[in-house]
């Protein structure tokens, strides 16, 4: 891919990942990030400190929600293709915290979208979230369905995101391309995350929360598959359809240079089964200490990626099992813990 590519929330888990891999393709990026206090940020900066060893590589601490700062990235810069991932995360944190969902995901991602219809790009890949599903019952979730029923501030951010980008396709003629991630997990990943915490309290002998009593099922995805899809899908520029029909062409689609996809495993995985393998892999019996299901939380996801199969030729590969082992592998390392 010629030109720079400009990573948001490059110090976040995706983006660390997504950066690494664009960098040993031999691409030049220009990472932004606000490192800001969410989780730990130590984390973030040993990620960092692992991207900014590649001299392709080009690190600016900059909030999105501040708009001088972002044009100047892009006027700096001028990235032939961005890749936003910063972004205020986390289901649970929204009910408390509304604002820095505003800040971020909202004013933030405007000011993205007027940047780069300012400097123009090529394409603009951006992180939506499986949780637009919100209550929606039918499974496997498609981009077919309609995702206007929230649980959280969080989903309803992602979903007004995605309509952000379909407005600014449609006038602007941005090529624009939303993924619904399905619970990434895997080595640097997010202290916040379910995983993070089990590994964290079973190596300790704390016991787990486990909310609704186990029963619940996640589209668990490794964050080598997701990282392959997102790169396979820099190049995978939508093209307007002048002709498009909604009854029959879908509303993953659209008669602006506008896509939708669903991007995880296509494969959900019961709690308790999951529970259960990471319990192998340490080889620890967790206690377990069952709850009511908590606020904005969903019982199931589940990702129909058929289009993004036919697109790419998507097929994540890693099992739970796999995936599993390389986390306990890499938080064992990184913290120095012992079972």
């Amino acid at each position: 891919m010629e030109g720079v590519i400009l990573v948001t929330g490059a110090a976040g888990f995706i983006g660390f990942h997504l950066v690494q891999r664009l960098l040993k393709d031999g691409c030049d990026v220009v990472g932004i990030d606000n490192l800001n206090e969410y989780y730990d940020i130590q984390l973030k900066k040993d990620r960092l400190k692992l991207l900014n060893e590649n001299n392709n590589f080009a690190f600016h601490k900059v909030d999105i929600k501040e708009k001088k700062a972002v044009d100047h990235i892009f006027e700096t810069y001028r990235p032939t293709y961005v890749i936003n991932l910063a972004a205020q995360a986390g289901v649970r944190y929204s009910i408390e915290n509304p604002y820095a969902y505003v800040d971020s995901n909202l004013v933030g991602f405007v000011n993205i979208l007027e940047a780069c219809r300012r400097y123009p790009v090529k394409h603009l890949i951006y992180a939506s979230s499986s949780s637009v599903y919100g209550g929606n019952k039918v499974s496997p979730f498609s981009t077919g369905h309609n995702v206007d029923h929230p649980v959280s501030l969080y989903a309803a951010t992602k979903k007004a995101n995605e309509l952000l980008a379909h407005t600014y396709s449609h006038l602007f003629g941005i090529p624009t391309t939303g993924l619904r991630f399905f619970t990434v997990y895997g080595p640097w990943g997010r202290p916040d995350m379910a995983y993070f915490s089990f590994t964290k309290d079973i190596l300790s002998g704390k016991p787990i929360k486990v909310f609704n009593h186990g029963k619940m099922e996640r589209d668990f995805t490794y964050i080598d598959d997701i990282v392959d899809g997102i790169v396979k899908l820099i190049d995978k520029i939508p093209m307007p359809n002048k002709n498009w029909d909604e009854t029959k062409d879908g509303i993953s689609t659209s008669f602006a240079p506008y896509k939708i996809y669903n991007i995880g495993n296509n494969n959900p995985v019961p709690l308790m089964n999951f529970i259960n393998a990471l319990e192998s892999v340490l080889g620890k019996v967790a206690k377990k200490v069952y709850l009511d299901m908590q606020p904005g939380d969903v019982l199931k996801t589940y990702a129909d990626i058929s289009d993004l199969e036919r697109d790419i030729n998507f097929k994540p590969s890693t099992s739970i099992e796999e995936g599993l082992r390389k986390f306990v592998d890499w938080y064992k390392e990184y913290y120095k813990a012992e079972v």
